[in-house]
């Protein structure tokens, strides 16, 4: 999610090359209404953004038990300390400098996927309490 194409194109293609499929928001308002629709495995989350910042949108989709599981990362040319804590205090589970390095991005993608889908394989598996014994 990210409002320039630009830089949309330049995480969009080498992570299709990779396999994955790859759903573009240009503000934070359309990655909530597209999320919703689609929830993804991954989301790349610019902080800056119009209409709704990345903080905002992140904070939206952590405090919402439909998404609080989807791994974010965010996506910043900011490199001050007290943005970063903020994004973690806002659920980030990781974040990727701009410029973006591909291999980076492509590495912390796959960690991140993999971790959702262990952490659904364990929701999934998990017995209830009402089904001990």
């Amino acid at each position: 999610m990210d409002d320039e194409e630009q830089n949309r194109t330049l995480l969009r293609d080498p992570l299709e090359a990779c396999g994955y499929e790859v759903t573009e928001a240009e503000n934070g308002l359309q990655a909530l209404q597209k999320i919703a629709e689609h929830p993804p495995d991954v989301i790349l989350l610019d902080v800056m953004m119009p209409k709704m910042d990345g903080f905002g949108v992140c904070r939206r989709l952590k405090t919402d038990s439909k998404t609080a599981h989807i791994p974010i990362l965010m996506v910043t040319a900011l490199s001050d300390r007290k943005e970063r804590l903020m994004g973690i205090a806002v659920g980030a589970n990781d974040f990727l400098n701009k410029p973006v390095d591909i291999q980076d991005v492509t590495l912390r993608v796959g960690n991140a996927v993999y971790a959702k889908h262990l952490t659904t394989s364990f929701r999934s598996n998990r017995r209830s309490p009402s089904s001990c014994c």
